[in-house]
Order: C-alpha cells, then structure tokens, then sequence
C-alpha cells in the first residue's frame, strides 16, 4: 500500500518538473514528433495535462459504494475498456484536437500549472480512505489513483524529454512509486538475472524501468520478466 505523503510528494515533483519545461517550449519544439505516435510533443503534453485533470473530475463525482471491490495502481493497467481499440483512438484524437487549438506553445504548460493549482488545494481535505470511481468506472482508493497520475506523468515525462533530446527530470520520489508498481516485492536477484542492466544499489534504476514500458532500444524478454514477478502494464 502507498503512502499518500509520499505519492503527493512525488506528483508535485513531477508537475513542477514537467510545468517548467513545457512553459519554456518554443513553437519548433512543440511539433517534434514523440514515441506516442501520431503525437507530437504537444499533442501529448495535451495528454499528460489532461490525465491530471481526471483527478478533479473524480473528486467531483459520486464515491463507489462501500462493498464494491477496489481497483489497485497496478490493477488499473488491465488491458480492459479502459485501452480498448475505440478508447484508445477518442484519447488521441481528442489530444490531437485540443493541441491543435492551442494559442501558443506554453499554452499546456499553463493548463498543467492551473489544474495543479486546483488539485492542490482539495487535497489536504481528502482523507486517507478517500475513494473515487475513475472516468471508465474503476473504485479505487484516491491515493492509488494519484499513484496511476505519478505513473502517467513520469512515463510520459520520459517520452516528452526524448523528443526534445533532454536528458529526464524524473525526481527520485517518483523513481520510488514506478518501482512500487512495477517491480512490487521483486527479488532484486531474480530480476538483476533477467534484465542485468536494471539493478542499482537502490534497486531497479530508470533504465529498468524504460525496458519494462518498452521506452527503450534494447529487447527485453517480457515472459521471463513476468515470470520474474514484474508487472508488465497495459500503457494506452
């Protein structure tokens, strides 16, 4: 189980990371085309400010009932409805529309900031057992659904800093949740067996967790890895 401090600290690292650099994005740099195709950095800075907001609209919807099964961090990456063919293709087709009409580059740094503002100050007043449904019906505790933003927000911070050709700003507190959900109680062994690469003296490194996301150059064998006990998510 994550603790909700931690998950809030690494979420703000994250937002005041990624806000910083797409406030300072130039019009060339907004159109560079990302991994997340057909994407460009825009497009999926749209995205990435978006599935923030999701939090908010949550938080104003009705709370699941108290004997329906809650939905994991790790659980809410099933490959479901919620990655479906249709899902997938209103996801991208609503970024590429919403960046389209953007005024001028910084505009989804702007929109980061402010759902950040807003998030910000409701959730001091959200208790530890704080449940919400999430927008494809998942009942999920509030503090596992900040940690599927973390993961959002960190994954996609890796695909934005490849396009630009930057060097990632993921902070440690978020290294710290994607190992969590990813890696689980992994041993470091086993793991260090399958992916040699992976293991730092903290544990699986950023490249570790590039291989597993497929966000990296080098083949991973994806059944040994599940074998190993790595959580292998179904990313939209």
């Amino acid at each position: 189980m994550f603790d909700r401090s931690v998950v809030e600290s690494a979420l703000v690292a994250e937002v005041m990371a990624l806000e910083g650099v797409l406030l300072g994005l130039s019009e060339a740099e907004v159109v560079l085309p990302t991994r997340c195709v057909p994407w460009d950095v825009a497009a999926l800075s749209v995205h990435t400010a978006g599935s923030l907001n999701q939090v908010l609209v949550a938080l104003d919807q009705g709370r699941p009932g108290v004997s329906e099964g809650l939905v994991s961090a790790a659980g809410y990456y099933v490959p479901e409805v919620r990655f479906s063919p249709e899902v997938n293709a209103a996801r991208v087709e609503g970024a590429v529309e919403r960046a389209a009409r953007r005024e001028d580059a910084a505009e989804p740094g702007r929109v980061l900031g402010g759902i950040w503002d807003a998030l910000a100050g409701r959730l001091p007043g959200e208790p530890a057992d704080r449940r919400i449904v999430t927008r494809h019906g998942d009942p999920m505790l509030l503090t596992d659904y900040l940690v599927t933003r973390v993961v959002e927000l960190a994954l996609h911070g890796l695909d934005l800093a490849d396009a630009l050709g930057r060097e990632p700003w993921t902070s440690g507190a978020a290294l710290d949740v994607l190992r969590g959900v990813l890696f689980g109680s992994v041993d470091p062994e086993e793991l260090r067996r399958v992916l040699p690469e992976g293991v730092g003296p903290r544990g699986p490194s950023l490249a570790a967790v590039r291989a597993v996301t497929g966000r990296s150059d080098s083949e991973v064998d994806r059944a040994a890895l599940a074998a190993a006990g790595v959580r292998l998510l179904a990313l939209g």
